[in-house]
């Protein structure tokens, strides 16, 4: 970041500038605005207690970048506060436990039904640093949107957006977790808020009961070789055999700790027309997903999230949740039909897929001569 700020403004005026700030974010669309200083000590021993315990797994970028990650000025020179936001995501009538519980549909995680959030909340923090520089003058700033060694969720608490659940989410009392957060690094010196200490969760555990994998190692703490989000995004290899029956028809990503939380009865549906679910994503049958080429693959997940796994992983993912599928004609065809595909990564996960087909078949004809 260049500082740009040539002249000083009076705690009065830095004041009236972050009331401003906040109403522009909520005009922008934004739910929530908290500013915070740039101290986040106690969240990088944290992190490096997580990193130090293998729990990234194999996303390198969460240790490549040294302390930049939990230093904003080291990332941003000049930067001296940082303006939070978030952004509900939820589109309205997307059934979510309805779907987890029809095995023969596919499950995307709710963030990734519609449109990339990425572009569209960047655009809405580039337009809140324009109403800032319209009022102050150029200022020194950088917009993130989960796109660099960012504590998006670190900043966000110390904002005051909410606290840390038990499955390491950020929590919102009135808004629960299914939203996005964002920052603008600034060089401004304003006002901080307060940030959220009270934690809410108490006794409750429904996250870690919940967690199909038992990926919440501890209050806080996720292993995220175990998640299912990681091993249906992150993961670029084969997915562990011990995971996969586990991952149900959830092929990409997982929300099932949030979906438990009773603060989620609290979310808000969305606003954004971007973020409705896109080609019937939020009930799509899993036959009718793997039967995609690659060139409708890349057709309709243009401009959505799911694209960055691209059509490998993508393929990977489906079978596995048609091997946990019901047996079926029809689906242990589908898998018959990638049987020889290039892809020794997508074989592997189909032949595996059609060897669970089949002892559910077994299993079906042996419940049958009982019966008889």
């Amino acid at each position: 970041m260049q500082s740009f700020t040539t002249f000083s403004l009076s705690d009065d005026d830095l004041t009236r500038l972050a009331s401003l700030i906040k109403t522009w974010g909520r005009e922008l669309g934004f739910q929530q605005v908290g500013i915070t200083d740039t101290q986040l000590a106690v969240h990088e021993t944290y992190l490096d207690a997580w990193l130090e315990n293998g729990y990234h797994g194999d996303m390198g970028f969460m240790a490549k970048h040294g302390t930049k990650r939990t230093r904003p000025e080291e990332l941003e020179p000049g930067t001296q506060r940082v303006i939070s936001v978030r952004m509900d995501y939820l589109p309205a009538e997307v059934e979510s436990t309805k779907v987890l519980g029809q095995p023969s549909r596919a499950y995307v995680s709710r963030y990734a039904l519609g449109r990339d959030y990425h572009k569209l909340m960047r655009k809405r923090l580039a337009q809140l640093a324009k109403n800032i520089e319209q009022e102050v003058g150029a200022f020194g700033y950088r917009a993130f949107v989960d796109s660099a060694p960012v504590m998006e969720r670190a900043l966000a608490q110390k904002a005051g957006l909410g606290w840390f659940g038990k499955n390491a989410m950020l929590l919102n009392p009135k808004a629960g977790s299914l939203f996005f957060l964002g920052e603008l690094y600034t060089d401004l010196p304003l006002p901080v808020d307060e940030p959220f200490t009270q934690e809410h969760c108490g006794s409750c555990s429904a996250c870690r009961t919940a967690c199909p994998t038992g990926a919440i190692v501890d209050d806080k703490v996720v292993d995220s070789r175990k998640c299912i989000s990681y091993l249906t995004i992150e993961l670029h290899g084969a997915i562990p055999t011990e995971f996969r029956r586990a991952m149900g028809n959830r092929i990409y990503g997982c929300d099932d700790c949030q979906l438990v939380c009773p603060f989620t009865r609290f979310t808000r549906i969305t606003q954004e027309d971007d973020f409705a679910p896109r080609h019937d994503l939020d009930r799509a049958e899993l036959i009718h997903l793997f039967a995609w080429g690659e060139d409708e693959f890349l057709d309709k997940t243009a401009g959505s999230p799911i694209r960055r796994i691209g059509y490998e992983r993508w393929l990977r993912n489906l079978a596995i949740g048609l091997g946990n599928a019901p047996w079926s004609r029809a689906v242990e065809a589908a898998l018959w039909s990638r049987r020889a595909y290039p892809s020794s990564l997508v074989r592997e996960h189909v032949a595996w897929a059609l060897a669970e087909q089949r002892l559910k078949q077994e299993a079906r004809i042996e419940t049958s001569l009982i019966s008889e």
